[in-house]
Order: structure tokens, then sequence, then C-alpha cells
């Protein structure tokens, strides 16, 4: 029984040792614990501070090299603005601030882009009129008014598509010009302003000048007894004498005295009476 007794003694005692040392080692562990929240905590403080901090150095390093941004192209801007003012005014000496300098910069800016467009738009005007100058100098110039380089009868008409008796050669032939009846000696004038491209004697036509005017027009005046009023290379007016009457075509010898007169537009003969004025 005593052994029982002592047996359960022990028993209890251990039992009571073992709960104690559970329960002392409960409370070191929370301790532990509470101390390692406690630091966790006291660390996250710090921590947020320090990020604090750090966001507002930041900031500040921001705003000072915004400061820094603005300052220089503030001073670069001014800059640039003083020198076109200057060079816009002719201003040596600029002391207004830099709200002005811009203000006076944009002004001059917009005028300096008015002046432009005015300029082109008046080199524009100044350019179309000068095309339609020429345009209507050029559709001057296409209207010539040929005369009758002698007064007189149609004696031979026109005949390109057609066939008109030649007392000459005693046949029907084409004739590729206009036979004006004329006295001998008479004079014969230029029947427009041209050059005279050509004075020669023509086996066919006789004596012959051939004048050259604007818009490839050409005149011919043949069976000429004369053209001592004009040389080769010589200009002549409307109207200005350039020989006189004769016979000294071989194709038309048998016809009485007449200038056989012709025209030619870009080289080809036309009917001289559909230009004649």
């Amino acid at each position: 029984m005593r052994d029982m007794r002592r047996n359960n003694r022990l028993n209890n005692n251990n039992k009571d040792a073992m709960q104690n040392k559970i329960i002392m080692y409960s409370i070191i562990g929370i301790g532990i614990l509470t101390i390692i929240l406690v630091a966790l905590l006291i660390y996250s403080k710090n921590l947020s501070e320090d990020m604090e901090n750090n966001l507002v150095d930041f900031e500040e390093i921001a705003n000072v090299q915004n400061d820094e941004n603005t300052n220089t192209n503030t001073e670069s801007v001014s800059t640039e603005i003083g020198k076109s003012v200057n060079e816009s005014l002719n201003e040596t000496n600029t002391t207004s601030t830099n709200n002005v300098n811009n203000t006076i910069n944009g002004s001059t800016n917009t005028n300096t882009v008015k002046e432009t467009t005015k300029s082109t738009s008046t080199e524009t005007t100044t350019n179309t009129n000068k095309k339609e100058d020429v345009k209507e100098s050029k559709e001057k110039k296409k209207e010539l008014a040929f005369e009758k380089p002698v007064e007189g009868e149609i004696m031979k008409v026109y005949a390109k598509d057609n066939l008109v008796f030649s007392n000459t050669l005693q046949e029907w032939t084409t004739h590729l010009g206009i036979d004006i009846k004329a006295d001998k000696t008479t004079v014969v004038k230029s029947a427009e302003a041209g050059t005279i491209k050509t004075i020669k004697n023509d086996p066919r036509y006789g004596l012959t000048i051939t004048i050259e005017h604007d818009n490839g027009y050409q005149t011919v005046y043949a069976n000429l007894l004369s053209s001592e009023f004009v040389v080769e290379g010589e200009k002549v007016e409307k109207g200005q004498s350039i020989g006189t009457v004769g016979n000294s075509a071989t194709f038309e010898i048998a016809d009485e005295a007449h200038l056989h007169f012709e025209v030619l537009k870009d080289g080809v003969q036309i009917d001289p009476t559909t230009v004649i004025k």
C-alpha cells in the first residue's frame, strides 16, 4: 500500500512538474512571439517612415528638376525671343520681361507670317497677271489682219482643189495664190508686218519677195518688176513699200500685168482671201 501511495505521489509530482514545464514553455513561447510581433510592428513603422521620407525627397528632387528645366526653357525661349525681336525691330537693347518678349514675338511672328503670305499672294497674283499678259499678247499676235498688197480686181482665184485655165500653158492647172490686176510699176506694199525672208528670181514666178510674219505665216509677192525698196533680213511694217508690179513670171507671161500673191500658214498655201481684211 505504501508503495502504491508513494508511486501515485511520484506520478502526481511528475504530472505537476510536466504541467509546470508546459506552462513555462508556453509562457516563454508567447513572450517570444510577442517580442517578435512588437519588433515587426516597430520595423514596419520605421520602414513606412523611411518610405515617406524617401517619397518626399523624390518629390523635392522632381520639383527642383522641373524648376531647373522651366528656368532653362524660359531662358532659352527668352534668348530666342530676344533675337527675334532684335532682328525684326532692329533694336539693340531689350529690357522687357519674358512675358512681354513672348507677346512681342508672337505679334512679330504673326505679322511676319501675314507679310510672307501677303508677299506670296502678291507674287502669285503678279505671276498670274504676267501669264495672262503673255497669253493676251500671244492672242493679239495671232490676230493678224492682212491687207491687199495692191488695189485691183482679182483676175485669177485661188485653186488648190480644183483647176483654172492657164493662158500661158493653155491647159487647166492648179493655182496656189491669187492674181491681182494692176498696172506695171504699181507700188506693192507689205500685207502685214514681218521680216524680208528672201528676194530671188524664180524660174516660174519671176522676181519674188517672201516675207515672214508671226504665228507661222508667210506672204509671197511674185511677177514683180523691181524690189529696190527692201533687202533680205529687213523688218518691214504693214503697208510699207517693197517693190513694183511687173511681168516677169514665165508661167503667167500671157496674162495682163498683175501681182501674183500667196499666203502660207506653217508652210502650206491657203486661200489669201480668207485672211485679207
